[in-house]
């Protein structure tokens, strides 16, 4: 009985090697090239394949996926003789898995000593200082010839990158002298234009600080001639007032003397009285008409008459 299961279990194990020596089943981004006697024969894709067992054979299992290889450090010489050392990262992708197996022996190494050797075509084409400032011009010219010259392999080049560009220390120690003395240079101008404005404001405050002192002193002139004017006015309407008011009383007075019938006594007194205010005690001659004299003497001797009674 334990033979017979032995024997049972030995039988399946034997039976899956067999199955699994002609199934296979192809992964995503993956493709088996298949040879046949030692002769291609096809590609598998994606999913499950069956095979002739030792005589169909998995000659390569090839990724399809995007891949980066990042490059050692090439030293390369500009057009003007300077030796720098660049590196490179480069994207490629398989895209013909039978290319890719048959076309050249080593894919990765080919591909790195292509890199390098178009780098220094194109790099010997340039001095230092389009080196250093035409990286997406190298990018763009490198992935064009690399592309072409894998497509044979199965092979496209998605992107090349310019990881590190490092010229000699004495180079790299000039560039950081140069860059400080562009930056003490941008620093000055800086400097000089902010005091440049700032003069400016100043210049500007005090011009309009003066026109609005100007202004004031317009604004306060006009009011202390309003004001000089009102008082003017207002003094003119007084004394025109005062003057109504004694015009006033006078008619008033001549109107109260014709109604009580005054004698030419009283009326040469009065006379009199209005030569005494025109006078005021400052006059030191005043002249008075014949006929007025003749009512002064006419007054004088009222004036006795009146003492003696």
């Amino acid at each position: 009985m334990q033979g017979v299961l032995v024997a049972g279990v030995i039988g399946i194990i034997i039976f899956l090697v067999i199955v699994s020596s002609f199934v296979k089943i192809v992964p995503q981004a993956h493709a088996y090239v298949i040879e046949r006697l030692g002769g291609y024969l096809t590609t598998w894709n994606v999913g499950i394949h069956f095979k002739v067992p030792i005589i169909d054979a998995v000659a390569r299992k090839v990724n399809l996926k995007e891949q980066v290889m990042d490059f050692a450090p090439q030293p390369v010489i500009t057009k003007d003789n300077v030796t720098m050392q660049i590196d490179t990262v480069v994207f490629f992708q398989i895209t013909d898995p039978k290319l890719y197996c048959y076309g050249v022996e080593n894919p990765l190494m080919a591909i790195e000593n292509l890199t390098a050797t178009t780098l220094r075509n194109i790099i010997g084409d340039l001095e230092l200082d389009q080196t250093l400032t035409s990286r997406e011009t190298i990018n763009t010219q490198m992935r064009a010839s690399l592309d072409i010259a894998t497509d044979p392999w199965g092979i496209k080049v998605n992107r090349v990158e310019l990881k590190n560009i490092i010229p000699p220390r004495e180079i790299q120690d000039s560039m950081e002298k140069q860059m400080k003395a562009e930056r003490e240079r941008r620093e000055s101008i800086l400097r000089a234009e902010g005091e440049k404005k700032s003069t400016v404001l100043v210049a500007e405050g005090k011009k309009e600080s003066a026109i609005l002192e100007a202004e004031a002193e317009k604004e306060a002139a006009i009011l202390r001639a309003d004001a000089v004017r009102e008082a003017t006015i207002r003094e003119a309407e007084g004394r025109a007032k005062a003057i109504e008011v004694v015009q006033k009383a006078t008619a008033e007075g001549i109107v109260f003397l014709n109604e009580a019938a005054a004698s030419e006594s009283v009326l040469t007194l009065k006379s009199l009285e209005a030569f005494e205010k025109i006078a005021d005690g400052k006059a030191t001659k005043i002249i008075i008409p014949s006929e007025i004299q003749g009512i002064a003497g006419l007054a004088k001797g009222l004036t006795e008459s009146v003492k003696e009674s």
